[in-house]
């Protein structure tokens, strides 16, 4: 009768330890036009990638009209929609970065590796996601008491009608007030997901330490991510005033561009940098 090695048993339990990636290291003052070239590199990520791109720009565009449908009677849970929209672009975009990764690493481009990406990393992925969907859900409801205190119109206006009354300047309190909140949710998710999912992809790092990351990024080079964040607002913006048609080319070249930030933002890591636990 043959005895147990315990050693052999005991390595079916115990695998080696993974490896762990230093803290990133951030960049710091990365010239105020910078993002400008990020975005050229979205555009070439675009033109190469083809198909694939518009593949996620129709996503973008679907999304955009499902919401609108699904809340076209209740306009002040689109309006807190449309805003948390933009609050998690970064995720729709996960297949946007995983293309350009692709591209980046002289490979074929492929779309249906794309759309599983987020496995390799979901648990990091994961948790941020929740995070987003927490903040996304109290926006919508802040959204809502916005409309209970401060609009004075008769009940809730239809779309056309708040874009007139905003274009003409009316009730400007309403105005102002969902400007400012909507901005401060905007600007603190904007500051955690500066680079946190194109980190956690490429690095496979915590969501911890990719929120972390992307908030020192937007302290260190806090013109260059103002001049991102207005490029990021003018290209969204301008794809839902065009009835999310336009998220159709500005979607993808968002999500392109964002891969490129994360590259001029955090430093690769070196062939020595890894450290065991």
């Amino acid at each position: 009768m043959n005895t147990p090695d315990p050693e052999k048993n005991n390595s079916a339990y115990f695998a080696p330890a993974k490896p762990r990636l230093p803290f990133p290291k951030v960049r710091s003052n990365v010239p105020l036009i910078t993002p400008f070239a990020w975005v050229a590199a979205g555009w070439q990520d675009m033109r190469a990638c083809g198909w694939a791109s518009l593949f996620y720009g129709a996503c973008f565009t679907l999304f955009g009209w499902l919401l609108t449908l699904a809340y076209r009677e209740a306009l002040e849970f689109l309006s807190g929609l449309t805003v948390g929209f933009l609050l998690v672009g970064p995720f729709l975009a996960v297949g946007l970065y995983a293309l350009s990764k692709q591209r980046e690493a002289g490979e074929p481009i492929r779309l249906l590796p794309t759309l599983t990406a987020w496995k390799t990393t979901r648990g990091a992925i994961g948790i941020y996601s929740v995070v987003l969907i927490i903040i996304y859900l109290v926006w919508a409801r802040a959204s809502m008491v916005i409309f209970a205190l401060f609009y004075d119109g008769p009940g809730l206006p239809s779309l056309p009608i708040l874009l007139a009354e905003v274009a003409q300047l009316k009730d400007m309190e309403f105005i102002a007030t969902y400007l400012i909140v909507g901005g401060a949710f905007a600007g603190f998710v904007f500051a955690l997901s500066l680079v946190s999912i194109p980190l956690m992809l490429d690095l496979d790092h915590d969501p911890v330490t990719a929120m972390i990351v992307s908030v020192l990024a937007l302290q260190r080079n806090l013109p260059a991510a103002i001049v991102w964040g207005g490029t990021i607002l003018v290209l969204t913006g301008f794809g839902l005033l065009t009835g999310f048609f336009g998220l159709l080319l500005t979607g993808p070249l968002v999500g392109h561009a964002t891969w490129h930030a994360y590259r001029a933002l955090v430093e690769p890591p070196g062939p020595h940098d890894e450290t065991n636990v």
